[in-house]
């Protein structure tokens, strides 16, 4: 019998089928004590995606106290997002998500994603909870700045000064991190001074900072995606994994200042691609040199405190733009490539399903099979020649769920919002 069969005939004997929300059940109980729920996506553009990912949370959040959800989104826009669900601000849903507002803002200005934190908001209100909604990426350079300045003024103001240095030194280079990124690693021409200068100031100060709405959280994350930006944007014109692993070392630090924010019981669900949340060991992005948050964090916590779960889809539709920047499309995901991982899932029968690696069967999938990734950027006609990462995938995740037939998400209406083509 060829490995692909046998692998369909596993699949067949240990998945169980995905119908309702209560088939959720299963994966509710496996995740046990876990600190680190990792939720993670096979495209950016994906509606079942996200709603499942949202049925989850709820879940972990009613039952199991998890304290909040960080997602793969910038720090300043999603904080207001935050406000608004623990009531901070008087604002509804719609309109915090107003302040994803810079390219590709249907990554999280959606509606699935409006109705996710409404949800979360009325919770919080009927029982009395804080739990919160953050992003912990690191392309906010310039809105971190700025958001900077508008805390310290309100909690410290004697820091305000060097905050303004730093964003006048990159003032230069007009919002463009490829200016800055050639600027400084193939001139010498830098603003690190004028970061670290800023970074001393806050942490000499912190114990003194008001935490009315978090206040002194906004000013530690703020200052830390600074800090790992500029090195980011250096690394991003030099090539190589640095960048990478800088974006995603950044992630994890600023994960566990969050955790630390919320205590010592604190328990996150996090949203990212899987590319992310896949322990990068698994796949051949470590040949590249390349780690991940599923792999850092399971390197720095006991393996019991860390459940990751992977999506997947057979075929469907899909929000995303054939060149960074530019309009967005409602695309068709054609069936996928035959010997993939999804098309195993697929020919083990055509429904939705779930599948859980365990101690016990986790040498059943250790074969290597390609798993598809769908970033912003997408054209389906040569998905084939890069969208596909190979993947041990009982080694990758802890639970991969699997649709059939999936659907692209419903981006908000944002002033804005580049084009939007439904092809």
């Amino acid at each position: 019998m060829l490995i692909q069969d046998r692998t369909i005939t596993k699949i067949k004997e240990q998945a169980i089928r995905l119908e309702t929300s209560e088939d959720l059940d299963a994966i509710v109980a496996a995740v046990g004590g876990a600190k680190y729920v990792l939720l993670g996506e096979a495209s950016h553009g994906t509606s079942e995606f996200y709603t499942l990912r949202a049925e989850l949370s709820k879940r972990l959040i009613e039952e199991k106290g998890f304290s909040f959800i960080a997602v793969e989104g910038d720090w300043p826009s999603c904080f207001a997002v935050n406000r608004f669900v623990k009531g901070y601000d008087n604002t509804t849903a719609k309109e915090a998500l107003q302040q994803f507002n810079r390219w590709p803002t249907w990554m999280w200005a959606n509606e699935e994603i409006a109705e996710f934190t409404e949800w979360i908001a009325s919770h919080n209100k009927k029982t009395g909870r804080r739990t919160g909604f953050y992003g912990i990426d690191v392309y906010s350079l310039w809105e971190s700045m700025e958001q900077m300045v508008k805390q310290l003024e309100k909690i410290s103001p004697e820091d305000v000064e060097a905050a303004k240095k730093a964003i006048d030194c990159f003032e230069p280079f007009h919002r463009r991190p490829e200016n800055y990124g050639i600027s400084a690693s193939f001139y010498g021409e830098d603003c690190t001074e004028q970061i670290v200068n800023l970074l001393v100031k806050t942490r000499q100060n912190r114990h003194e900072y008001t935490d009315a709405e978090e206040a002194a959280l906004n000013v530690e994350v703020n200052s830390l995606v600074m800090l790992n930006a500029e090195r980011y944007y250096r690394a991003m014109v030099l090539g190589g994994p640095d960048d990478w692993n800088i974006r995603d070392h950044h992630m994890v630090d600023a994960l566990e200042k969050i955790m630390a924010h919320h205590g010592s019981g604190a328990k996150a669900i996090v949203w990212e691609h899987n590319t992310h949340v896949g322990d990068a060991r698994a796949t051949d992005m470590r040949e590249q040199g390349l780690v991940n948050v599923g792999q850092l964090l399971r390197e720095k916590h006991n393996e019991k405190e860390v459940y990751a779960v992977g999506f997947g889809t057979h075929h469907g539709s899909v929000i995303a733009a054939r060149k960074w920047g530019e309009r967005i499309e409602k695309m068709t995901v054609p069936a996928a490539e035959a010997g993939s991982w999804e098309d195993l899932m697929h020919k083990s029968g055509p429904f939705n399903k779930i599948l859980f690696f365990t101690d016990e069967n986790r040498r059943d999938f250790e074969a290597v099979y390609g798993h598809r990734a769908i970033g912003v950027v997408y054209n389906p006609e040569i998905e084939h020649l890069g969208n596909y990462v190979p993947s041990r995938m009982s080694n990758r995740y802890d639970a991969f769920i699997y649709v059939e037939e999936t659907n692209a998400l419903t981006p908000l209406t944002l002033t804005k919002l580049p084009e939007f083509v439904d092809v």
